[in-house]
């Protein structure tokens, strides 16, 4: 290969300039839509997984940081939102201000810059204070006041983020999780103005929804959308608000080494509820689930797919192998795993993409072109280039060449 070729990245992140939602909502909503203020922290508490701040008020001790307020909700800026260019021992649980990000968190133009030296083309970027499929509309108690602020997002998300970028920030947009029908409205309302890319929860059950197996088909007036416009769903880990570990005292390193188990556990019910079949053109992707796990999860639903299907409930839904539904509807993406790309075969080189996941603290900027080609060293130079742009170009439905 005479040189690797540009990334497309498709798990990054932005954090939500201050101003996105007092730009767009009505004046009525000023005080009462999600808002940026500073103050210090006054407690702090991380139990069992989860994490609890209050804020203080402006003049109390304590270092000032930034925080939104919406509604009843106080959340702090986090160092864990933005880590990239600061030193691994001071990522730490705590709140911080946008002057300690680095720009390109939040900017476009920095970001622009981030990603030239880090060979990324183009990038895919999740929300933040949204949360990773638009959670934090779904619990606010207002739903017309939500239904704004998801349109709100999703025009700062079109018009500027990404509007702003010469197409190499591609549009992620959110949808009102708690209406189906208002949810396709939204797919649709975008998809018009080029938009491919949704995000969704991978479990919706976790966040009190129904899930991909309810008997009604709940969800098919949002999949018909997404089928209707080539929109990939795009499932995040912990976009089900519940990250996998095995009891409230377990250390936080139990969950972060099982974080790809709830995109595993979200698989299995895609495979087995019938959607794909329902809807032969829709397409969902896993983002910062990894891929080593999947040729074993594919192997065994075959098997109970085979040999169990006249009691497991799917004979007459699943009309295919599991395995060659996965192949033809289901992209997974990884930066870390070394196991996976040695199953590359077995998982299928054309569902597998790439990712930065600029700016967490996993993110491998600035030396993400660096760790893929060492991660990537062996493989055909038709593979790789799949494997850093092409299958993304074609899930994302990008015009630009493989």
């Amino acid at each position: 290969m005479r040189e690797f070729p540009k990334i497309i990245s498709v798990d990054d992140h932005v954090v939500e300039p201050p101003n996105v939602w007092q730009d767009r909502l009505p004046a009525k909503y000023k005080d009462v839509g999600p808002r940026v203020l500073r103050a210090p922290v006054k407690e702090m508490t991380f139990i069992g997984g989860k994490l609890t701040v209050v804020p203080g008020e402006p003049g109390d001790p304590g270092e000032p940081v930034d925080w939104w307020f919406y509604e009843d909700l106080r959340r702090p800026l986090m160092r864990l939102d933005a880590a990239v260019g600061h030193d691994r021992d001071d990522i730490t649980i705590e709140g911080t201000t946008y002057e300690w990000m680095r720009p390109g968190a939040y900017q476009v133009a920095p970001r622009l810059e981030d990603m030239d030296a880090n060979w990324i083309e183009a990038s895919l970027c999740f929300p933040t204070f949204p949360r990773f499929c638009g959670q934090t509309f779904l619990e606010a108690k207002d739903h017309d006041l939500g239904k704004l602020c998801v349109e709100a997002y999703n025009d700062w998300m079109v018009e500027e983020w990404c509007g702003e970028s010469n197409g190499r920030l591609i549009p992620l947009i959110i949808v009102p999780l708690w209406d189906a029908q208002l949810a396709a409205a939204e797919i649709r309302r975008n998809a018009a103005r080029g938009v491919h890319a949704v995000c969704f929860s991978e479990i919706p059950p976790f966040l009190g929804l129904p899930s991909v197996h309810q008997a009604d088909n709940y969800w098919d007036p949002f999949f018909a959308a997404c089928a209707d416009t080539d929109t990939v769903i795009c499932m995040h880990i912990g976009s089900s608000s519940k990250m996998p570990s095995t009891s409230a005292d377990a250390p936080p390193a139990v969950g972060s080494t099982l974080t790809f188990a709830n995109a595993c556990y979200s698989l299995v019910d895609w495979l087995m509820c019938g959607a794909f079949n329902r809807f032969p053109n829709l397409q969902i992707a896993y983002s910062e689930g990894q891929i080593g796990w999947i040729p074993y999860v594919l192997e065994r639903a075959d098997v109970v797919w085979q040999e169990n299907r006249a009691w497991g409930g799917v004979a007459e839904k699943v009309l295919e192998p599991p395995s060659q539904l996965f192949r033809d509807h289901v992209y997974g993406c990884f930066f870390d795993d070394a196991h996976g790309l040695r199953s590359i075969e077995d998982i299928g080189v054309e569902n597998v993409t790439y990712e930065s996941d600029y700016p967490h603290s996993d993110s491998t900027w600035p030396r993400t072109r660096e760790i893929a080609e060492a991660q990537t060293k062996g493989l055909d130079d038709d593979v790789i280039v799949k494997i850093m742009r092409g299958n993304a170009i074609k899930m994302l439905s990008l015009d630009v060449p493989e």
